[in-house]
């Protein structure tokens, strides 16, 4: 009953006047000249909650009017945290790389933008604020990328129950699927959101009461997501209690867990363990995999993970977990690692964030895991986060921050916010070639914090991807 009454109460919510502005909620600091501009500069930092100060006016930007047949999505957070945070758009063909095709302002600023992830038809983009909850700032925003080549804002949400966006994936039917880490307030259980086709927020997971005393019995974080629509299940890794990472804290609470869901009546089957895995930040199904297995990311042990989603453990749980491969001792307490694996399953990747490493590894044979990379070498990044295969195969883009909360947080990890394009050798090693500088090119907005990255490859019209 609860349930049916909190999806009645997003949906009115969500189909109020003020979706004509764009935003679920106006701002509650309207924007003043002469007043908003000092207020914003000046105000010191507050204990977890912000001031809700709307953006300053964006500095202008240079536009090309190229049209390359690969193009870069990068979900960005302006340096100084006053101006508009932002979708820059690049090219990604050889003879024009690094080119500034456009840049999107969103209606707020300060939510350190997060995970981008596009809808199946490419029409739309979705990007998450990671610490939008503390300005009271709507947490999702969609972009319109019906020209590729200059996207536009299109509106913003929020859920009733969670907040703290993380991952994302696309439906079928032109929704998505969003991990929310935490509670409305940041506390856990966080929920697993899911949108329609016009991106309105229309249920937040799990609803049913045996769900529900599951995500309130142990701590459910989820950040990790990846669905396999063949076998209709959906896998979810929780991370860390994201008020935790806030100051005053007793310590970032990091789980051990990861969930099983059934994906036709979006309900837990099982809850999976990696024990003292310390934040199992991401999880995602091999394509190809003839048992649906995952690797999942455990951030304390610096380790891969691999997990049987249709195997059952000695109790007859549904669901087994088992050590892949251990990434060494630089990958220990390495505050994240995300990754991402190729289209035909024989190749995974892995970012280290503080350890400042790129791990890449040969798991075509799941009994016999090659590492590729050197992990004792130098590789030029510092802080490198979000990884993503380019829709060829051929190159792996990375970007270079993951989360500072400054002064009013205990995770504040080096970056050089750098978008890294790195060339992918036929053997699935790498090769470090180009980069784009954020901190230079938006110098007027206190420098760019690119979080994540979705790329476009229209080379083939008849077959254009987006990823």
């Amino acid at each position: 009953m609860y349930a049916i009454k909190s999806s009645a109460l997003v949906a009115s919510i969500l189909a109020s006047p003020v979706l004509s502005l764009g935003i679920s909620l106006p701002p509650l600091i309207p924007s003043i000249p002469g007043v908003t501009e000092p207020l914003a500069s000046n105000a010191p930092p507050l204990p977890i909650l912000q001031l809700p100060t709307p953006p300053l006016a964006s500095p202008p930007f240079t536009s090309s009017d190229i049209k390359p047949k690969k193009i870069g999505y990068f979900w960005t957070g302006s340096g100084d945290k006053l101006h508009a945070d932002f979708l820059a758009t690049y090219s990604l063909d050889d003879d024009t790389f690094g080119t500034l095709l456009w840049v999107t302002d969103v209606p707020t600023s300060g939510n350190d933008p997060h995970h981008l992830g596009p809808s199946l038809d490419g029409k739309t983009l979705i990007g998450g604020g990671l610490l939008s909850l503390l300005k009271t700032q709507d947490t999702a925003y969609y972009f319109d990328t019906s020209d590729p080549y200059r996207p536009a804002f299109l509106k913003s949400n929020r859920a009733i129950l969670s907040s703290i966006t993380d991952e994302i994936r696309a439906k079928p039917d032109g929704g998505f699927f969003i991990t929310y880490m935490g509670s409305a307030v940041g506390t856990s259980p966080g929920r697993l959101v899911e949108t329609d086709a016009d991106f309105n927020i229309i249920h937040e997971w799990p609803e049913d009461v045996e769900g529900t005393l599951n995500i309130l019995g142990e701590q459910f974080s989820p950040h990790g997501l990846s669905v396999d629509w063949d076998h209709n299940i959906i896998l979810t890794s929780d991370f860390v209690v994201p008020i935790t990472i806030l100051k005053p804290t007793l310590g970032i609470q990091r789980a051990n867990t990861l969930r099983l869901w059934d994906l036709p009546t979006r309900k837990i089957l099982s809850t999976i363990t990696i024990p003292e895995g310390g934040g199992i930040q991401d999880v995602k199904f091999i394509p190809g995999h003839p048992e649906s297995a995952a690797i999942a990311t455990a951030v304390h042990l610096g380790q891969v993970w691999i997990i049987y989603p249709f195997r059952k453990d000695a109790d007859g749980n549904q669901g087994v977990a088992k050590v892949l491969y251990d990434l060494g001792p630089k990958a220990r307490d390495t505050v994240a690692i995300y990754s991402d694996i190729s289209q035909d399953g024989r190749f995974a990747y892995f970012t280290l964030t503080t350890a400042n490493h790129i791990a890449a590894l040969d798991i075509s044979d799941l009994d016999n895991v090659k590492r590729l990379d050197d992990p004792d070498e130098e590789q030029p990044t510092i802080g490198p986060h979000y990884v993503k295969l380019t829709p060829d195969q051929k190159h792996l883009v990375v970007t270079d921050y993951f989360v500072q909360t400054g002064e009013i947080g205990v995770i504040n990890t080096p970056s050089d916010y750098k978008a890294l394009y790195i060339d992918v050798l036929d053997d699935g090693s790498l090769s470090f070639n180009r980069s784009i500088d954020f901190t230079r090119e938006f110098s007027n907005r206190g420098g760019g914090k690119p979080h994540s990255s979705v790329v476009f490859d229209l080379t083939d019209p008849e077959k254009p991807y987006y990823y």
